[in-house]
């Protein structure tokens, strides 16, 4: 009976072999159903219309009759919106540009090996561009109002976002356009974020305005869109399949198989460098700018200095003279040790920018005027790119004030102290200061003077000869505000 009690309650050993190959097949259940989800949820083969992309990509390339004026239309708004600083207008002259057609071409016919595409897309593609750069180039020249505004300035200097843009723009574009279907709202999505037609009107306002860093600025920034574009269209392309063109020879199918794959490894290798170079450029900046905001920003100024961060200038060169150029305000200077302490550290603790130069820019190390010359030369050139930032025009229109103001005060002392020891045989030293006031409304600046007269002279003539050489330095100063101190 003991026995029978002792079985039952004997519980069995579970087999770990057999539990481990159950979580195999659920993991492997699990992971085949996930890649079963994925495949049907980005797979865009079996939606795709090959024939109909093709017809609709070969029909947008011709550039002749309703296509060229179309193109001349957006031109001119895409110019009078730059001009203008408009926001919306710039937007309407890129939906309406026909520009995208032939660079779809580029991609698909090197994707496909259509020599005939090719040749018929390299030709439109040039057409446009050159008229595209000559109406632009002649609006400008001909319109009077040709400031540089801010719309104009953002397509002068590419990164590393215009390239990514340029390539997540073609992919969706591409992949819209080979949908049955085809989704008009990416067409014109595409059309807006790659934007092709401002650069080449920017190109035309650098030439008419005789500026080739924004020409070339902005002739970049339409190639690097070109490119990539071209290069998202032709692996849409490739991964969906496209038939190859045949030819009846062939041996001219062997060669133009060959050309039209050395052309795309050509297309590739600008794409693959500018990307590169972009990227550079932006780990520079973003470095520069961690460099400014943990070592530089901080700093305390204990005499009413003060760092003008929004004029940091951040220049980079593919290693050769880049520079970051820190502007400071006011009349306390930066110790010598602070900017060489700021030199360690950027060479250290940032490697992107060892080979940078620190350009240190502070008004106090220098003349006034030589200060009035830089705020003025500083007000000039930013003026264009701080419109609308009110608070930095006041800073700047106080900052010439008081500049204007100091220099007014400095005077030919060399001069003035040899015409008064003519004037009063018994001056013995003469001094002079310029030296801030307030009556905590406003700053000014007041010239003073101080005097010595030779041993032996009365009070009485001491404060007689005071008043006239105090009245005799503010007509030949034309100063009311001279002062004058024993």
């Amino acid at each position: 009976m003991s026995e029978n009690l002792n079985q039952d309650n004997i519980t069995p050993t579970e087999d770990p072999t057999g539990s481990k190959e159950e979580v195999k097949k659920d993991f492997k259940g699990l992971l085949e159903s996930t890649k079963v989800f994925l495949h049907e949820l980005l797979d865009i083969r079996p939606n795709t219309d090959q024939e109909a992309t093709k017809e609709a990509i070969v029909a947008d390339i011709p550039f002749r009759g309703h296509t060229s004026w179309i193109l001349i239309c957006s031109i001119f708004i895409a110019s009078i919106g730059l001009n203008a600083n408009s926001t919306a207008v710039v937007i309407g002259a890129m939906l309406i540009s026909p520009l995208m057609g032939p660079i779809l071409g580029l991609g698909m016919s090197l994707a496909i090996n259509d020599v005939d595409t090719l040749r018929r897309s390299l030709k439109n593609f040039a057409i446009m561009v050159v008229l595209s750069v000559l109406t632009a180039y002649l609006f400008f020249v001909v319109f009077p109002i040709r400031d540089e505004s801010s719309e104009l300035l953002a397509r002068t200097a590419p990164d590393i976002r215009d390239v990514l843009i340029a390539f997540f723009g073609g992919l969706a574009l591409v992949i819209a356009r080979a949908k049955k279907g085809t989704i008009a709202s990416v067409i014109f999505g595409v059309a807006i974020a790659t934007a092709l037609m401002p650069p080449l009107c920017t190109v035309g306002f650098g030439i008419a305005i005789g500026n080739w860093d924004y020409a070339w600025g902005a002739l970049y920034l339409f190639t690097i869109n070109t490119i990539f574009i071209a290069l998202a269209t032709f692996l849409v392309i490739k991964l969906l399949r496209f038939p190859m063109v045949r030819y009846a020879n062939s041996q001219k199918r062997r060669t133009t198989a060959r050309i039209a794959s050395a052309i795309a490894v050509l297309v590739m290798i600008p794409a693959g460098i500018t990307f590169f170079k972009a990227l550079k450029a932006s780990s520079f900046s973003n470095q520069a700018q961690q460099f400014i905001n943990q070592k530089v920003a901080p700093y305390q100024f204990s005499e009413g200095g003060r760092f003008m961060n929004n004029f940091t200038d951040i220049h980079y060169n593919h290693g050769v003279d880049s520079y970051i150029e820190l502007v400071f305000m006011g009349d306390e200077v930066i110790p010598d040790n602070i900017i060489a302490t700021w030199e360690k550290q950027k060479n250290e603790e940032f490697p992107k920018l060892r080979d940078a130069k620190l350009h240190i820019v502070q008004g106090s190390k220098n003349e006034q005027i030589d200060q009035l010359r830089y705020v003025n030369e500083l007000y000039e050139s930013q003026k264009n790119q701080i419109m609308g930032k009110d608070d930095k025009i006041v800073f700047l229109e106080t900052e010439l004030t008081r500049l204007k103001k100091s220099v007014s005060k400095q005077i030919p002392f060399r001069d003035v102290s040899a015409e008064a020891k003519v004037n009063y045989e018994d001056l013995v030293s003469l001094e002079y200061a310029n030296a801030l006031i307030t009556d905590f409304k406003k700053v000014d600046t007041v010239s003073i003077f101080q005097v010595q007269w030779a041993e032996g002279l009365g009070a009485g003539r001491i404060s007689a000869e005071n008043k006239k050489l105090h009245q005799w330095l503010k007509i030949r100063l034309k100063d009311s505000t001279v002062q004058l101190r024993e």
